[in-house]
């Protein structure tokens, strides 16, 4: 499938509660730039489409992103990742500019070291009635890539359990692909975890 036909969703309006009173978004990376800028820039090489999902109170500024990165200011993000992952969803399919989109990619913008490359094959796999996910050393990581197909459904999420339910629902739908990749299972969740970057 062509990159043009995959849209990435760059997950970051969560509160981060683990990570303590900082906002990890913000924090800065060896290279300067924020976590989240960082996932951004990854993620930008692989696809041509990208939306970064941040808190409709956010200031991108602070959290490093470029005035030209396409956002979706989330109403909903206090009510969980569940929540927001549907009213990013419905955002996507009510974009004329995303009409010829076969799939969604979703990203947590926590995860900065997913290469481009395992985000190019997992691109190639996407279809509008798959789900696709990639696998290192046997466990699933991120992203997930949902067809088309799955949009409703993804819009009708709610609370804090995210798109598990939905994967559970279609398992004949759902595959995964193995990838040579520790960082789609490498997530930033504590100050120790952004200290091993």
């Amino acid at each position: 499938m062509s990159a043009n036909h995959v849209v990435a969703l760059i997950m970051a309006a969560g509160y981060s509660r683990r990570y303590g009173e900082a906002d990890k978004r913000q924090e800065r990376l060896a290279d300067g730039r924020t976590l989240l800028a960082t996932t951004v820039a990854r993620t930008e090489q692989a696809f041509s489409q990208v939306r970064v999902a941040i808190r409709e109170e956010d200031d991108a500024f602070q959290l490093g992103l470029a005035a030209s990165t396409p956002l979706l200011r989330l109403r909903q993000a206090h009510l969980g990742l569940g929540a927001s992952l549907a009213e990013a969803v419905a955002a996507l399919g009510g974009d004329c500019r995303l009409n010829d989109s076969k799939a969604v990619a979703v990203l947590l913008g926590d995860m900065p070291r997913i290469h481009p490359a395992t985000l190019r094959a997992l691109q190639q796999q996407a279809t509008r009635d798959t789900i696709w996910r990639p696998r290192y050393g046997g466990q699933p990581g991120h992203p997930v890539l949902f067809g088309r197909a799955f949009w409703p459904e993804l819009a009708h999420l709610r609370g804090e359990t995210g798109a598990k339910s939905l994967i559970q629902r279609h398992p004949s739908h759902y595959h995964t692909h193995d990838v040579d990749d520790a960082g789609t299972l490498f997530d930033i969740d504590t100050p120790d975890a952004l200290a091993c970057l």
